[in-house]
């Protein structure tokens, strides 16, 4: 019986449907079934619960067909489009569970959800009892009172009357008077044209409602007053629409509203059919027994991926246990239990961005689920230290006396004795050895960052085990950004604790280091917990997959040693050589805007693209070649490209863009971004963020320098060696194309590879029906375009923009191509009916690449989905060549007595920092383990440059 003690939540079904079908990443099972509507519905319910156990629960769903409001306006909800299969497939399964969870649900055929819910929240406003209602419709903060609240889905907001007011401008009774006034788009409520939100607020401020609106239309003035005073009809209509029910006729009271025994063997039954493995584990944890059986390969992005091991793997603690340790006698107790697991989960708190710069604030460490210890070590008081200065020496000697009680704790200021910490020396020198330990396993998260942080210390961070960040990227890199929080919620359904509040915001704000013990603790102990849990389950997930057990333990583990050192060693840079480009591009910039004022006759701003489209198309009247989605002129770089052949004010433009952007974020930046301890530029290469494994680099970008302009050249000519050294660039020579050839198995290909033709040519001679020979350079340029735009999924119509020919000749261009590469076309037919079925491609080393949009019901996210089928086999293959070569190079370089170092990668290519005494045997050592990388079909062929810069080297 539902309690007048207890808290009624009424979650909006239909709200939690759309938000998570859109806003989480595609799930598909082996049975090809969508299932990440389902998984997002009931991962935001299960939260919902476990954040609110003392609370009863209802859930309410819109029904099928039309409602009163449809006989009320035909044209309500009549410009949304139908709902997608995939969406529409998942709705009963989520109905199903949320029976099976012993949930009451309502559905009530004629009116909505909103409807259901408002007369619900009316009957219990009547009998005392407080309600919550979870949903991300804005139409429900009407229903905003003393006792009702409503909370967003996604967010966590929560909307009381102060906080409908901050949010909308209006108070909770104003908010069907603002829509009927706002209308609203997705519902086709029309409301008075021309009248937005600020509009809206200030006529209920000035006039109470909308009937006093109404009353006062004739003072107001202008266009908009006209519109109001031609629609009054429609915004009494607009209002009707906008207004919740609140006398819905239901088979169900208040007392019925509570939460029922679940049925756990249904709930086992209905997520092995979904493959939900986690929750299967969860139940069979807790002895249901298993009355379905798992299909034995997943297909699909499926949830946890791991369907070819059923055991279970129990990452649900029976409690929680997380300790502070502020003794030396507490440490020493943890450092004897790691010693006899051989093991720990490890995590650092670290401020400062750059991994050269990171200093260490706290570090938690678990041994089992459920259970972690934090060690703070320089958490700060977030007031500034005070100036002594001016203090004398009596005062001075005084201040000593009265701290000197405080002796004990850190060397920064404590916040009090109950924030007391241990030295950060000497908690490392107590743990040092357990961290060089090569018999002790490491777990953590991005642990490259955790070596070079150590690294600051003089710690050797060996061995690495289980890269939770890695884990996560090669189990499905789309899945989710590979944020800590993000997998911990998309693997294990758990939010880590939301530090926002303590941390504040403005002025007040203070950072984690600034935060007390007591308010951080369980902050940090949770992520170790979570980083633990999440190891378990990934290392599962990866050994059920097979291939890609050995994609994480081959490629992506090793390389983490070979990208820190990397890092650490930088590439030099002449500082003074991009000061002097920068002062040369501000005099071009200068001269270019100068032109260009010129040529319109007026002054503008370069980067306002409405002042671009005044100067284009009404002055000038330059010809409108793409329009905006609001109908406006379009001025984006493709469009002025266009324009740029035939005018001269597109040209100056796109000319001064691109030196402003080269001057922005390389000539002015780098010289920045030198680390004074160095001398060095440090860039940290992300080995988790590109879907296909290539590798990225940030902190700054040194995979974007443009290398087909003069003024990017110069720009690598200032990435120098040192005195006595030079810089050696080995190449991959069209790798892609190679591993098209092996993976398509064409003839004609492999045989161009094969004895070492030009390739572009011999496609050229093909396709022409010309001899080699007697090939031109135009058919050769046309033959490379058509090569590599084929890997990348251009259609006719791109190759016709590209070579500027008609979209007639370019499509006999590729039925040429296909004609005499048959193999390419069948490997492209059958890679894409692979991905349509699987819902994934693989390289050729096993890297799954997931496609979420492949089943898109929209054509162009499905047709993008489909080219990315074709080439991310391709760019995925050939990031794993280099990173096996790069692994491969760093154990020589280590074991070798080379004066040579790696400082970058940039896509197919490795550039090495050597003495000039070593550089033959560098280039003999580099060029053989790149060729040998990879056992292809067709030979790889590595191009090396040697030079005193990196454009040299080139």
């Amino acid at each position: 019986k539902l309690s007048d003690s207890k808290q009624l939540i009424l979650v909006d079904g239909s709200s939690y449907l759309f938000r998570a079908f859109h806003a989480l990443p595609p799930l598909v099972n082996s049975k090809g079934q969508p299932t990440g509507a389902v998984k997002g519905v009931i991962n935001m319910i299960r939260a919902l619960i476990k954040g609110h156990p003392e609370s009863n629960i209802a859930i309410v769903f819109d029904a099928k067909g039309k409602t009163f409001r449809s006989d009320m306006y035909a044209e309500y909800k009549a410009h949304r489009p139908p709902m997608p299969d995939e969406l529409r497939s998942q709705i009963e399964p989520i109905h199903r569970i949320v029976e099976a969870m012993g949930l009451p649900m309502l559905i009530i055929t004629g009116v909505e959800a909103d409807d259901v819910i408002g007369t619900l929240a009316g009957h219990a406003s009547k009998q005392n009892i407080k309600t919550l209602i979870s949903t991300g419709d804005k139409d429900l903060a009407q229903l905003v009172n003393d006792d009702v609240t409503l909370m967003n889905t996604m967010t966590n907001e929560l909307l009381d009357h102060e906080g409908v007011v901050k949010k909308f401008g209006v108070k909770p009774d104003q908010i069907i008077d603002y829509l009927g006034l706002v209308g609203d788009k997705v519902d086709n409520i029309p409301g008075v044209p021309s009248v937005g939100p600020k509009t809206a607020v200030k006529w209920l401020t000035e006039f109470g409602t909308m009937e006093g609106v109404i009353e006062n239309a004739a003072s107001v003035g202008g266009k908009v007053g006209e519109k109001l005073r031609d629609n009054i009809d429609q915004l009494r209509l607009s209002y009707e629409l906008a207004t919740i029910k609140m006398d819905v006729e239901l088979e169900v009271e208040l007392k019925d509203l509570v939460h029922s025994e679940e049925n756990k063997p249904q709930l086992h039954e209905l997520f092995s059919d979904l493959e939900f493995k986690s929750w299967v584990k969860e139940l069979e944890a807790a002895g249901v027994v298993s009355t379905a059986a798992v299909p034995e390969k997943s297909t699909g992005a499926s949830d946890d991926s791991d369907s070819n091991d059923n055991s279970a793997v129990n990452v649900v603690p029976e409690s929680i246990d997380y300790q502070v340790i502020t003794t030396e006698l507490d440490l020493r107790e943890l450092v004897s239990k790691i010693e006899k697991s051989k093991q720990l989960c490890i995590n650092l708190e670290v401020h400062n961005d750059h991994f050269l710069d990171a200093a260490i604030f706290g570090i938690s460490i678990s041994l089992e689920i459920g259970k972690a210890s934090y060690i703070p070590v320089a958490h700060v008081r977030p007031e500034p230290v005070l100036d002594l200065s001016s203090v004398s020496d009596t005062d001075s000697e005084n201040e000593d006396e009265n701290n000197s009680e405080n002796k004990g704790l850190s060397e920064n200021e404590s916040h009090n004795q109950e924030d007391a910490q241990l030295p950060l020396d000497i908690v490392l020198n107590i743990l040092k050895p357990l961290l060089e330990n090569p018999g002790v396993r490491k777990t953590g998260f991005d642990l490259k960052l955790m070596k070079h942080v150590f690294a600051n210390y003089e710690i050797d961070f060996y061995p690495i085990d289980f890269d939770v960040l890695l884990e996560s990227y090669v189990v499905n890199s789309v899945a989710t950004k590979h944020h800590l929080d993000e997998i911990a919620e998309y693997y294990l359904g758990l939010r880590i604790t939301d530090l926002s509040g303590s941390l504040g915001k403005g002025k007040a704000k203070r950072t984690k280091c600034q935060l007390s013990i007591a308010e951080f603790s369980h902050y940090a102990a949770e992520k170790a917990d979570f980083i633990l849990r999440l190891s378990l389950v990934l290392a599962q997930s990866l050994k059920a997959q097979g291939l890609l057990e050995g994609v994480y333990r081959y490629y992506e583990k090793p390389l983490v040693e070979v990208l820190q050192l990397m890092e650490r060693n930088g590439i030099k840079v002449d500082s003074a050589a991009l000061n002097q480009q920068s002062k040369e591009l501000g005099v071009q910039l200068e001269k270019l805007q100068q032109q260009v004022f010129e040529i319109a006759g007026e002054e503008f701003n370069l980067g306002s693209p409405k002042q671009l489209q005044t100067i284009f198309y009404e002055k000038l009247e330059l010809p409108v070649l793409k329009k905006t989605k609001t109908g406006q002129p379009s001025t984006a770089e493709p469009v002025l490209q266009e324009l740029a052949q035939d005018y001269e004010l597109p040209r100056f433009i796109l000319e001064h863009r691109s030196l402003s952007k080269l001057k922005s974020t390389y000539t002015d930046k780098l010289p920045k971004q030198v680390k004074g301890v160095s001398g060095r530029i440090h860039s940290t290469f992300q080995q988790a963020v590109a879907a296909t494994g290539r590798l990225s680099s940030t902190d700054p970008n040194l995979q974007n320098i443009p290398i087909r302009t003069a003024e990017g050249r110069r720009v690598r000519q200032a990435f120098v060696s040192n005195k006595g050294y030079k810089l050696v660039a080995a190449d991959y020579s069209q790798v892609e194309l190679r591993i098209m050839a092996h993976l398509s198995q064409d003839a004609g290909l492999l045989r161009a590879f094969t004895s070492a033709e030009d390739v572009h040519r011999a496609t050229a001679a093909d396709v022409f029906g010309v001899a080699l020979e007697e090939v031109s350079t135009e058919q050769r340029r046309g033959a490379k375009a058509i090569n590599f735009g084929l890997i990348y999924g251009m259609s006719a119509f791109g190759l016709a923009n590209q070579l500027k020919i008609s979209r007639g000749d370019a499509q006999l261009y590729v039925d040429k191509y296909f004609e005499k590469y048959p193999g390419v076309r069948k490997y492209m037919d059958e890679t894409q009916a692979w991905a349509d079925e699987k819902g994934f491609v693989e390289t050729l080393f096993g890297r799954r690449l997931y496609l979420p949009g492949i089943h898109a019901g929209n054509g162009m996210i499905r047709k993008a989905a489909q080219r990315t089928a074709i080439n991310a086999p391709m760019q995925g293959t050939a990031a794993d060549i280099i990173k096996q070569a790069m692994i491969d190079i760093g154990h020589w370089l280590r074991s070798s007595e080379l004066d040579a170092k790696m400082v970058l990668q940039v896509h197919d290519e490795l550039v090495f920092e050597v003495a000039e005494k070593d550089v033959e045997l560098l280039i003999d050592g580099v060029k053989f383990r790149m060729t040998t990388a990879a056992a292809l079909d067709v030979p790889l062929v590595v191009d090396v440059g040697v030079g005193n810069n990196w454009d040299e080297a080139h």
